[in-house]
């Protein structure tokens, strides 16, 4: 990078900053953070458990958007400083570290970006995400399996808890299906994206030959959402199966039919949920999943009616992104069309700015 690059790219960072300051408008985040503060100090703001719950939510939002504007804010203007006083005094040993911290600053920036853009109803809420492996058997169960560890090690990286709903493992390696929610701030909104067919190419280590293999998996989010959301499920539409679960849990899973299994009819959306030795439980966990599910599912056919795209085109047909191990290194997003040549980093978890590329792709 030399001083003409470094220079546009303090305009195109002052520029975003300008256009971010009009939506976080920071002033006024401010004043209504006094304001909450001031309620929270009431001794009867505390009586309304659920309102008060709410509000504090909302004072945390507002803290971390506005400590990350501030953040990203002091970092363009400083820069711009001392870039300027370095050029006036042919100052080459800072200009070249500003040229070096030029990715960072870009990242910072876009990290406010990304949490302008997860301000959706449901962005805050908890993900519930679900893996299925396509045709292939173990070879599709082990690419199931790898990106159930990639979410896991996801949801580490940040904090998150993680709770398993059902886990059928594959009969020699890898996983027939799993569910779970993972819960953090934000963790559907970023999930989301997620959404779709996952494609890898890899010398199978189930292949004798080792010869090169492509597997699928789908993958699917949807928000934990509120009790107070009203989506009815009609009785007749709904069929509830149950089996006896499979997997760890000692010698009672295997005794009692308390795995459940629902299908709402006329969608054909099958949840299912043997995590607890409670058939009751399961089934209120899995009424939880597809509530959810139906609720994403209306809101799909909302945007394809906005959009113009027919019925038939709502769901897991499309590739999303490949993940290359074999004969070079790659994963690359058709969305964002963004590739990483870090593979390994991210099948390990590392996919924060992928989800960001994305997350910024479609907004723009």
């Amino acid at each position: 990078m030399d001083a003409y690059e470094y220079s546009e790219l303090l305009k195109s960072l002052t520029i975003k900053m300008d256009n971010i300051k009009n939506i976080v408008k920071p002033d006024l985040l401010q004043e209504r953070l006094k304001e909450i503060e001031e309620m929270q100090q009431d001794p009867n703001f505390w009586n309304d458990a659920a309102n008060a719950g709410k509000i504090s939510q909302e004072k945390t939002k507002a803290e971390r958007i506005l400590a990350t504007y501030n953040s990203a804010y002091d970092a363009v203007h400083d820069a711009s400083e001392y870039f300027e006083l370095s050029k006036a005094e042919n100052d080459e040993e800072t200009l070249e570290m500003l040229y070096e911290d030029a990715e960072n600053l870009q990242e910072s920036t876009n990290a406010l970006e990304v949490q302008m853009m997860l301000s959706g109803e449901h962005d805050g809420a908890n993900a519930i995400v679900s893996i299925h492996p396509g045709a292939g058997g173990t070879e599709s169960q082990d690419w199931a399996s790898i990106l159930y560890r990639m979410y896991l090690r996801w949801a580490e990286r940040h904090d998150f808890k993680v709770e398993v709903l059902d886990y059928q493992a594959g009969e020699e390696a890898g996983i027939k299906d799993v569910s779970f929610i993972i819960k953090g701030e934000n963790a559907y909104g970023y999930l989301k994206v997620e959404n779709g067919i996952h494609r890898l190419v890899r010398i199978s280590p189930f292949d004798s030959n080792a010869k090169r293999h492509t597997s699928f998996s789908s993958v699917m989010v949807s928000p934990e959402i509120d009790d107070d959301i009203d989506i009815t499920i009609e009785d007749k539409d709904l069929r509830v199966d149950t089996y006896r679960a499979s997997g760890a849990g000692g010698q009672h899973v295997n005794k009692t039919e308390s795995a459940i299994r629902l299908t709402h009819i006329p969608t054909n959306i099958i949840v299912q949920c043997q995590n607890d030795r409670s058939q009751h439980k399961n089934k209120a966990a899995a009424m939880k999943m597809l509530k959810s599910r139906l609720y994403e599912y209306e809101m799909a056919k909302k945007q394809a009616a906005l959009d113009g795209v027919e019925k038939s085109d709502i769901g897991w047909g499309h590739q999303i992104r490949s993940y290359v191990m074999q004969p070079y290194q790659q994963v690359k997003d058709t969305r964002s069309n963004q590739a990483f040549t870090n593979v390994d980093a991210i099948l390990d978890g590392d996919i924060d700015k992928m989800l960001e590329g994305v997350l910024i792709t479609q907004a723009r």
